[in-house]
């Protein structure tokens, strides 16, 4: 007899038919059932790595030994007379049409009856949480979170460079549509911690995870990168480059490829790629912005040296000059520069950028900010942040400045649907969660003001302003001792001397009211002459609100462009001078409503 007939009379081919069909349901099964109780792949993998292991056995048991009825028997041992390996062969037969029939049934049960069961659960539990279904996991792997890259350099102080490249990474997977990145200040919220992935994907909200390590010695750099798809922590790509800081640029645009390769994502056109300068520029500019992500003044005025010494190496860096005039908006908003030199500076600084890249889209929204705090035109600053939302609307830096415009043009529940996108994007970030609780606050609701700046304030328990804040919502809504509670909470003198000055006067403690507003003057004339106006409007001092407006429009402060909105002028509203006053600032209704100012909420 032939090899292959001796196979089928030892059933050999059954058995292995049989074993096949059965294993491929245990482990159909195993995937199912061991999510259920919490496990991730590593329970099923090892039930296949099992079935494997053992098929190569099960076979030699079918080619060495016979089932009879006395039991098994080695195949030699049995007279071929009286074998009943035809009724076994026909027995296992029926096995395998039963086994088949049981699979057909599963995958049928699990394809239209489970899948869209899971499915269901998974836009339930979205829609509860309060999420887009544009963000759920049933369009496959859309959304990622850009970890920051671990320093494994040998001076610590080069952590700048590996943060640094992680931001430029995020920047450049931001522009593309098709994905959803997490803004840096949530994705960055991570620094130096031991990543658990699970918590980290339900925390953001992200299908998949980018992280690495950056060893920069000279101009040596060594870039380890891991794509990790959260739903199981399995790596789906990683890629180690060895290279000199010349081909960084080149880097992170392979980075980005193999990134949209990996998740399938369908792009519009190509992948956006970096900006390419001298390296030695490159890392100057990325510590100048870590400078100023330190948001302290000693960060931001070492945040300009460093961007000048980098356009003294390449003066045609737009994003240098972009991050310039950054810091001295900064700067200037804060009274820590000359109010007419700072934004020349600022506004020479964004001219630029534009001149050298003239699709910069963070140059066009500083732009925006100039001519909505200094200048207060409204109109360039409507142009200005329009452009930058075409160019770049997901950048939450660009969607703040715009919901910054919308709510001074008292457009509110625009500005709120603008910050609450921003905040699903970036729901780590301090700033986001405030400037949405001003907003609700300008809207007068006042318990979602004060719910979202405590969100803000567990995120930057530092931050200053925010129990002022609170306190001023508590206040507007009828609850002036929660507000006084809160305001001497706040860390920030000036802010504190605003919030009780209006806090005692809610109460009727008029002497201790006050003193508050003296000591504010005394202490914080003129750079707070606008936060002085607005107490002295809420205490009903009309004349004395009027002259330190009018002051404060003599000195362009940055306070009057939100003044349309601000319910602290209530009480002088009324009054003749009162209209004529805001249509010399361009802030009157008729001069906001004429402002165009066309915002669509990113897809």
């Amino acid at each position: 007899m032939s090899f292959f007939g001796e196979l089928k009379r030892r059933n050999v081919l059954r058995v292995a038919a049989a074993y096949i069909v059965a294993a491929w349901l245990l482990i159909q099964v195993a995937e199912t059932i061991f999510p259920l109780f919490g496990f991730d792949d590593t329970p099923a993998r090892i039930v296949v790595i099992t079935l494997m292991v053992l098929f190569v056995p099960a076979v030699i048991i079918a080619w060495v030994f016979e089932l009879t009825p006395e039991g098994l028997k080695r195949d030699h041992e049995v007279d071929r007379s009286q074998s009943i390996a035809p009724q076994t062969g026909k027995k296992l037969d029926r096995i395998i049409m039963v086994v088949l029939a049981v699979a057909v049934g599963y995958f049928a049960f699990d394809k239209f009856v489970l899948s869209e069961s899971r499915e269901t659960s998974i836009a339930e539990a979205a829609r509860q949480e309060g999420r887009s279904e544009a963000l759920v996991a049933l369009y496959g792997d859309t959304s990622i979170a850009v970890l920051p890259f671990v320093n494994l350099s040998s001076d610590q102080e080069q952590a700048y460079f590996a943060d640094g490249l992680s931001e430029e990474l995020l920047n450049l997977l931001a522009k593309i549509p098709a994905l959803r990145v997490i803004a840096r200040t949530s994705s960055f919220s991570y620094r130096g911690q031991d990543i658990d992935v699970a918590n980290v994907s339900r925390e953001l909200e992200v299908d998949n995870l980018l992280s690495g390590s950056v060893r920069k010695a000279g101009n040596k750099v060594r870039i380890t990168t891991k794509l990790i798809r959260a739903e199981d922590n399995s790596h789906i790509w990683a890629e180690t480059y060895e290279r000199t800081l010349d081909d960084i640029f080149l880097i992170q645009d392979e980075i980005a490829a193999a990134v949209v390769t990996q998740l399938k994502v369908k792009l519009l056109g190509e992948v956006p790629t970096s900006e390419k300068t001298d390296p030695r520029a490159y890392a100057l500019y990325l510590e100048a912005r870590e400078q100023a992500r330190q948001y302290k003044t000693t960060g931001f005025e070492r945040s300009i040296d460093l961007y000048q010494e980098a356009l003294d190496i390449a003066p045609d860096y737009a994003a240098a000059w972009a991050g310039l005039a950054e810091s001295y908006i900064w700067l200037t908003n804060r009274a820590l520069l000359d109010i007419d030199e700072g934004y020349v500076q600022a506004r020479n600084a964004a001219n630029k950028a534009l001149a050298l890249d003239p699709d910069h889209a963070l140059a066009y929204a500083n732009l925006g900010r100039i001519a909505m705090l200094r200048d207060g035109d409204l109109q360039s600053a409507a142009q200005n942040l329009e452009r930058a939302l075409e160019l770049d609307s997901t950048n939450p830096q660009i969607i703040r400045a715009a919901a910054t415009l919308l709510t001074n043009l008292v457009r509110l529940e625009e500005a709120i649907g603008l910050l609450e996108y921003a905040a699903a994007r970036d729901p780590v970030n301090s700033d986001v969660h405030a400037n949405l609780a001003l907003g609700y606050y300008y809207a007068g609701r006042a318990e979602e003001a004060i719910a979202s700046y405590r969100t803000a304030l567990s995120l930057s328990p530092g931050a200053f302003g925010l129990r002022s804040f609170i306190g001023a919502a508590f206040l507007f809504n009828g609850e002036p001792a929660a507000a006084l509670a809160e305001i001497q909470q706040e860390l920030n003198e000036a802010w504190r001397l605003v919030g009780e000055a209006m806090a005692y006067h809610g109460l009727g403690r008029a002497a201790e009211s006050d003193a508050k507003l003296t000591e504010l003057i005394e202490k914080y004339d003129p750079e707070w002459t606008y936060n002085i106006a607005y107490v002295l409007a809420y205490r009903g001092e009309t004349d004395q609100a009027f002259e330190r407006l009018n002051n404060a429009m003599k000195r362009n402060d940055p306070g009057l462009s939100e003044i349309a909105p601000a319910p602290e002028f209530a009480n002088i509203e009324t009054d003749p001078r009162w209209l004529p006053f805001l249509e010399s600032i361009g802030k009157a209704p008729g001069q906001l409503a004429a402002v165009e100012f066309k915002v669509t909420l990113p897809e």
